[in-house]
Formats: C-alpha cells, structure tokens, sequence
C-alpha cells in the first residue's frame, strides 16, 4: 500500500522534547533464547555520523484529519511508562497528531506475535517483537513492510545485522529497536588474565581452584558447531510449519566441535549452567547482559567482560566460539486507513530513533540497534554491551527452531558430561548421525 507523506520528524523539537521526558525482553511456543531482559544484531559503531534524515513535511496537514483516531501499542511492561513518555513528547514532535488517543499496552515482545496471530484485527497496531517470530508474522499479514519514505534512513542508521533481521524476502518489515539480545563471556580478570582462549581460561581457572560456567544445551551448544562451520537452520511454510531442515553436524567440522565440547566438560573447573544467579566460585562465566548486575556484584573490581574466546580444535585448526544472536523489532500492523497506518510509521519511526534507542538504553538498559546510539559514551562504557557488540560479529541470527530440537540438544549435553566422555571417534560419529537424523526428523 502506498504511504502518503504527511508528517516530519522535528529534530530540534524531538531532543528537547526527550530531554524534558528522558527520567525514567524474547521467547516463543519454540522456546528461543534467554530472557530478553535486555537484548543483537549489533556491529561495532563507526566514528562517522549517520543522521536519521526523516522525509521533508507536506505543506499542507490538516490536524483534524486524525483527531479521535484510536492507535493500540504493546510493549514490554517494564518499559509501558517510558513508552507512554516518549509518545507525549511524540504528540509535541508531531502536532498533527495531538488528538490521536494512543493505548499503551504491557504485552512482550515473546507474546506479542502469538497473540497477533491470533486475532490480528484485534492486536496491537504497534507493536515490539523478538526477531524470530517475523516469518509467522508476514506469513499471518501482521506487519505492514516499513514506510518507503522512512526506508533508507532506516537502514543506514542501524547495524547491518538487525536491519537483516527483519527483513523477508529482502523486504524490510519491522524497524530496529535493540541489539542486545546474546551470550559472551564474564571473567574475573584477577584471575583470567588472558581470556582470549578457551584452552587459556579453563587452565587459569583449575590453578585457581575456580568455576568456569558455560550451559552446552540448544541455545548455547551451537557456539561449537557454529563456531567450526557447521549450519542448523530449518525451513517454514506460509503457515509455518517446518518443511526442511539444513543441518550438517555428521561431518569432520561437526566431530571437531563435538570433540572440544567433551574436552571442555572434562575440566575439574567445567560447571554446567548460564545462570549468573545459581552460579558460585567463579572466575568465568559464559552469560547475558540480563545478569550483568549480578555478575557486577560477585566480583566488584574484578569485573571484566570479553567477547567468547577461540580454541584450538581437535584437527589442529583455530577457531572462533559462534552463537546465536537475537534482537528486538517493532512492527505496524496494516491499515485501511491510511491516515492511521501513517500515524503509525510516524510513531514507530519515532520510537526507534537514536534519540528515544539512547533515551531507552538509559532509562532500562536495552542496548541500541542504531549505530550513533551505539557509538555513545554511555553504550561504550556498558562493557557487558561492548563484549556482546564484539561477539555479534561471529554469530548468526536466531530464526524458528522446532520445540523438540531444544529438549533433544539437552539430551546431548548430558551425554558430552557423561557417557561421550571416553567415546572413540566412530562412535562420536555415529552420535552425531544419530543426533542429525533426529533434528531433520522435526521437520516434516
């Protein structure tokens, strides 16, 4: 649907406005990732500026045409009383709009696409979501494709990563919120003084009788796998069932991954787990920016962030520790209004602009997706969000996973701690075509 231009993004208007208003999480039915307390796609921020350039005003706008419009917005409940302050400072960006009656709504960004599937005609008409629910979301005609007029600066003002995120058949469907949503590595640098290596970690913890924590079950376990090459993405159809799956762990470079993560789970320092808060003794800690207080607390000036070491595999070659990476998106629902839709992209254009993404990071701690927000004093002094900017360099974006593909890569990261401990590798290999058959097996 065309857009019409109607509306500008006041520069000058919008930073006072967020001065005056600054005081002041991503799951599935698939099960996705860690609590989305703060949450990448994030690249390293250039030095250069990249100004969001909103398109110029319509002469003529007529306020009256939007007066008593009703516009549904859902987000995060911890962040319902900032969004409402950034709309107020919206409406003075935007006087056309200050009859517009805007609902602030608390529905996560894990819930968001199941419930607007569900009855899009009664869900939200902005709306925060994490990354891989966008295929379902297209696919139920829930997004409306990003206001052309809005496009380029969209994509030049965020990292590269998270603009591809949300993307679908190289249409752009959702605007960059956050970057922020990934693992990396916490350290004690009283203790690990070179964290560089994960050879070099687990020897600086065992002479130091301390815990190296690291989780080897779905979401964490693709950092080997990933990390010496290997591919596990699935397929969907329109309805988003899962039609194919893409998988090449029964290889040389799977062996080599699967072989380090026996190695590494030998270790009298290996502890099984990524929770900051259940974790004792430690000087490493494989982890996200939601624990970064706690981990803050346990080792006060000794608190160090990195991002996830290499190793040496088992062929003798180097490689880099992979991952998922996840972030968060906020979409508009489509219109028939297009009075109201352009409303809409005013807003959701509005609510991930450097500004409110800097205003955001500081008010909650979300990491920004925008790469002069990223380049901030502030963001760059976040070290947990620094580490994980760095990691998100060597990760891929997390899409839709099967339900059984997250209990069935729990079953072998017990069998990494126990009985693989001793396996030879023809029966290593075997393991891993058996494990290979099951994850293609989930898709029908």
């Amino acid at each position: 649907m065309k857009k019409k231009l109607v509306s500008v993004l006041l520069t000058a208007a919008m930073g006072a406005s967020l001065l005056a208003g600054c005081g002041q999480q991503a799951a599935d039915t698939t099960q996705t990732s860690e609590p989305a307390q703060t949450t990448e796609t994030t690249e390293t921020a250039p030095a250069t500026e990249t100004t969001e350039a909103a398109p110029e005003a319509s002469a003529e706008v007529d306020p009256a045409a939007y007066d008593g419009k009703e516009v549904k917005v859902w987000v995060a409940e911890n962040v319902v009383d900032f969004t409402n302050e950034q709309i107020e400072a919206f409406k003075t960006a935007y006087p056309q709009y200050a009859g517009v009656n805007f609902t602030v709504e608390a529905v996560g960004e894990g819930d968001a696409a199941g419930n607007m599937i569900t009855d899009v005609t009664a869900g939200a008409d902005v709306f925060g979501f994490a990354q891989d629910q966008l295929t379902r979301l297209v696919t139920a005609n829930a997004l409306e494709e990003v206001n052309p007029d809005y496009l380029s600066a969209v994509e030049s003002a965020n990292s590269a990563g998270v603009v591809e995120a949300g993307k679908v058949g190289g249409t752009l469907y959702a605007y960059p919120m956050t970057a922020d949503n990934g693992y990396f590595l916490y350290y004690d640098k009283s203790v690990v003084t070179d964290p560089s290596t994960l050879e070099g970690i687990i020897e600086q913890c065992e002479a130091a009788g301390k815990n190296f924590y690291m989780d080897m079950t779905g979401w964490y376990q693709v950092a080997f796998f990933f990390g010496t090459g290997c591919q596990l993405t699935y397929d969907t159809d329109d309805q988003g069932n899962f039609t194919g799956c893409n998988v090449d762990y029964a290889s040389d470079k799977g062996l080599v991954a699967l072989k380090k993560m026996i190695e590494v789970a030998s270790s009298s320092a290996y502890q099984a787990g990524s929770s900051a808060g259940d974790a004792v003794n430690y000087a490493a800690i494989i982890d996200g920016t939601w624990d970064a207080d706690t981990v803050k607390s346990v080792l006060g000036d000794n608190y160090a962030c990195a991002k996830l070491p290499t190793f040496t595999g088992s062929d003798g070659n180097t490689y880099q520790l992979s991952g998922f990476n996840g972030c968060k998106l906020l979409g508009v629902k489509p219109q028939e209004d297009e009075d109201k839709l352009q409303i809409c992209d005013d807003l959701a254009y509005y609510l991930t602009s450097e500004e409110v993404q800097l205003a955001r990071f500081n008010a909650v701690g979300w990491g920004p997706s925008n790469l002069n927000a990223q380049a901030s004093d502030a963001v760059k002094a976040n070290e947990a969000l620094s580490a994980l900017a760095e990691q998100f360099a060597y990760t891929i974006p997390q899409g839709n996973y099967p339900g059984d593909y997250w209990t069935r890569a729990e079953s072998l990261a017990g069998d990494v701690k126990d009985s693989f401990q001793k396996a030879s590798d023809e029966d290593l290999t075997k393991a891993l075509e058996a494990y290979q058959a099951d994850l293609e097996s989930y898709a029908k």
